[in-house]
């Protein structure tokens, strides 16, 4: 850490008020080198002081950030909960969320052992990767990059087990052709009824990667007739302000 201008006249003041001191008192110009040097000394060992305790307060603060966003994270996943048990979905509703969540989670397991053709068998379905990831380094860094592969993360992956596991057992498996003929827009009906914004996100996610092949932008788009709703310009809108119809 820099000595501030402060600091560092206090220690010239010192220093020359030293000087003046063993002048009148006689006191040699080898003893005041040495006084000199055991006061740089000390300057010096209390900036290394100081550093020490920047890069620990620094340190300090990536822990904390760390321990602040798994605790966001457990939040997230609390309310997703809580909206799994407070919101009732219709029938085909469940049954057409719950068939994303499960080709989703089949793309994710395909990806995966083919990133690890030789544990195949040890590893049938997605459940299986999730234990064995957290003690396999090799397990662990092939779900991360599937999850990435196909634009997704952590937090998905949490929000659609979830929905799997709180809607699952009641749930019916629609193929694409039932799919279609319950729902044209999907997207539409997952902004309409799921009210917790990651699991929303999470299941128009899964849509993406069911039928794009990869989760991409699921920012709500404009309808046709906002894209085509000409611009107002500022002098039409304050001539609007002052000249209602």
């Amino acid at each position: 850490m820099p000595h501030s201008g402060a600091d560092q006249f206090l220690c010239c003041s010192i220093v020359f008020y030293k000087a003046n001191r063993m002048a009148l008192a006689g006191i040699s110009w080898q003893s005041f080198t040495g006084t000199l040097s055991r006061l740089e000394r000390k300057l010096d060992s209390i900036n290394a002081q100081f550093e020490e305790l920047d890069e620990t307060a620094k340190l300090l603060s990536e822990r904390l950030e760390k321990h602040r966003q798994v605790l966001a994270s457990q939040s997230d996943q609390d309310e997703v909960w809580a909206s799994l048990l407070e919101d009732r979905f219709t029938v085909v509703e469940t049954n057409l969320f719950f068939s994303f969540v499960v080709e989703t989670f089949r793309c994710c397991h395909s990806r995966v052992v083919e990133k690890l053709p030789d544990l195949i068998n040890s590893l049938p379905t997605v459940a299986s990767i999730l234990r064995r990831k957290i003690k396999n380094r090799r397990i662990d860094v092939a779900w991360e990059s599937t999850l990435r592969d196909l634009g997704l993360d952590n937090s998905d992956a949490k929000a659609l087990c979830a929905f799997f596991v709180a809607q699952g057992y009641e749930a019916e498996y629609y193929c694409p052709r039932e799919r279609q003929k319950y729902a044209d827009d999907v997207d539409m009906l997952i902004r309409k009824v799921v009210r917790n914004q990651v699991l929303r996100d999470s299941l128009l996610r899964a849509v993406q990667v069911v039928e794009k092949g990869k989760a991409g932008d699921i920012s709500e788009k404009p309808s046709d007739s906002e894209q085509q709703k000409p611009t107002t310009s500022i002098r039409e809108q304050i001539c609007e302000q002052t000249n209602p119809s």
